[in-house]
């Protein structure tokens, strides 16, 4: 399986958890069998879901000797009359690799044909979909748009790789590699990798997440599109790399293994939570959209639309990064800068006025990037000058390198970082 075959945590990690495998119908296919072995080495129940023309790619015979259960194909033979249904109930998480394009319009249009389609519509479970196809059609505007309409639903995606495809030449669309599927599934359950080194044990973390809300009234608000989701990320990466972690959110509650969560609504309140730990942890990555205005007076009572438009004053709110700058010794600050053009040269003045020691910038105007979505494009610069531009990641995946530069720069001598 191209030198993967090694489960990638520990043993037992997925004990207890039922995973439903759906396989399609691509030449991937067979890498599908090293996905089920896995899961299964990790302790995973995995039931696997073939489609008809995943059969002609791969055995049904392998996948029910190495999974827990014996595969199912159809919707109408098998005792059970509505598989389905039983399966979408009893799945802690479906995973579907390869995903094809066919399976993606499918999935997105609602349409339930077969017993794969049927189970995803009916489950309320967590799906992780590993597309693989040729790079025309992984590209095609159609696909595309079936993406991020199965991610705005909170299907999580597993980019697939770049390299050599079925047809020999060389492009985007090859199935992910099987550790980075089933890192997703372990991601996805809340299961840290026990095979991501401790190298932040004893650090202590405070990481912010979610977009602050400003009232107007008591039940309108000044806000922003942040979900959270890479501060979690962070967080949640922080935590399994053994760092001491405090979360500070406005998108409680919170529940992630070694976090503990502290829940704020407001900018004056989340500074509030930061600035009261900020000389007690070790970095402070503030990957926080923090609104910058709010009303100056809030209206005690909910503003009547009969009496008329408000005028409503705006007064800034306090810029925390900037104050955790001015008090900055000897921890290292993480910043982010969400842009939507010119990314790189905000990111740099926002990295010299406020004293951090990496911006990490991303590009909010992409459909792929930044707000409400599972991936995100970064750009990283830090305060010695030097930058990196990061490929399209998960959230997952570039909280894991944001944590590979923190290790750098923690290493590095406070004198030679510029703090004071």
């Amino acid at each position: 399986m191209g030198g993967d075959t090694a489960a990638p945590d520990r043993p037992e990690a997925l004990a207890g958890c039922t995973v439903v495998l759906g396989v399609t119908g691509g030449i991937s296919a067979y890498k599908a069998v090293e996905v089920c072995r896995q899961l299964v080495d990790l302790g995973a129940h995995v039931v696997p879901v073939l489609t008809e023309d995943a059969s002609r790619f791969v055995g049904e015979t392998t996948f029910s000797a190495l999974a827990s259960e014996r595969v199912r194909t159809s919707l109408f033979d098998d005792a059970d009359p509505i598989p389905h249904t039983r399966l979408g109930r009893s799945a802690d998480l479906v995973l579907v690799a390869p995903a094809t394009a066919k399976l993606l319009g499918k999935y997105a249009a609602g349409i339930s044909d077969d017993l794969l389609t049927a189970t995803l519509l009916a489950t309320g479970a967590p799906v992780v979909l590993a597309p693989a196809m040729h790079t025309e059609m992984w590209e095609h505007p159609a696909v595309v748009e079936n993406v991020a309409t199965l991610r705005r639903r909170g299907v999580h995606v597993v980019e697939p790789d770049t390299g050599r495809l079925a047809g020999g030449d060389v492009g985007a669309g090859r199935l992910a590699e099987p550790s980075r599927i089933v890192a997703a599934v372990l991601h996805m359950l809340q299961v840290p990798s026990a095979s991501t080194p401790p190298d932040l044990a004893g650090v202590r973390v405070l990481v912010t997440a979610g977009g602050t809300r400003e009232p107007i009234d008591p039940v309108r608000f000044i806000g922003n599109r942040s979900s959270g989701k890479m501060g979690h990320a962070i967080a949640q990466v922080a935590a399994a790399r053994g760092a001491s972690t405090t979360l500070v959110t406005t998108q409680g509650p919170v529940s992630i293994p070694g976090v503990t969560a502290v829940d704020v609504d407001t900018a004056e309140e989340m500074a509030a939570a930061v600035l009261a730990k900020y000389d007690d942890v070790d970095v402070v990555v503030m990957a926080a959209a923090v609104a910058d205005f709010r009303p100056k007076v809030a209206a005690q009572e909910k503003i009547k639309k009969r009496d008329g438009v408000p005028e409503i004053l705006l007064e800034s709110t306090p810029d925390i990064l900037a104050a955790l700058g001015e008090r900055k010794r000897a921890q290292v600050l993480v910043g982010f800068a969400a842009e939507t053009e010119r990314v790189r040269e905000h990111a740099a003045e926002k990295l010299a006025a406020k004293r951090v020691d990496l911006m990490v910038a991303n590009d909010v105007g992409a459909a792929d990037s930044g707000f409400e979505v599972d991936t995100n494009r970064a750009v990283l610069l830090d305060s010695s000058g030097a930058s990196e531009e990061l490929p399209l990641l998960t959230k997952v995946e570039l909280a894991g390198v944001i944590w590979d530069h923190v290790g750098r720069i923690l290493r590095t001598p406070v004198l030679k970082r510029g703090s004071s």
